[in-house]
């Protein structure tokens, strides 16, 4: 059975609950037929949040890992494609540190791609009747800073 790790970020900004962590629940609790589903919450700070998720991954050994973010005001689920090399944070993470136009790994690439099939996931949520696009930022929070790092 194949065993999937999928994460939500705690809530920020001082909204009392974060989308991708009830989504990450919600799938946990009734996994899709043939797959074994744990959840984590990475804290919402930079400082943190890569930690979480290394310790999460080391603990369930999974074969795939799936990080949820929540991206205010989009219509539908998107797949992001990339994550850069930048932290820009236009407000200050749960720890209150507040990056600006600082590197998630000095001297790293300017981006990492996917290596999921991201046209191919987007088809197959449309095909589900889910709202589903492509998106090509996962912006410069702390989404964006656990994509890329």
């Amino acid at each position: 059975m194949t065993r999937v790790l999928i994460t939500g970020f705690a809530p920020f900004g001082g909204e009392r609950v974060n989308p991708s962590w009830q989504a990450a629940s919600l799938v946990a609790a009734e996994p899709p037929a043939g797959l074994t589903v744990s959840a984590a919450e990475l804290p919402c700070a930079f400082g943190e949040s890569l930690d979480a998720l290394r310790d999460a991954i080391r603990a369930r050994e999974p074969d795939l890992v799936l990080c949820l973010g929540q991206a205010g005001g989009r219509p539908g689920v998107t797949v992001e494609r990339v994550g850069i090399n930048v932290d820009d944070a236009r407000i200050p993470d749960n720890a209150g540190a507040q990056p600006i136009d600082e590197p998630v790994v000095p001297g790293g690439p300017a981006a990492y791609f996917s290596s999921l099939p991201v046209k191919a996931c987007v088809a197959a949520m449309r095909e589900a009747g889910v709202p589903a696009a492509v998106s090509n930022t996962a912006g410069t929070f702390v989404c964006n800073h656990v994509a890329y790092g």
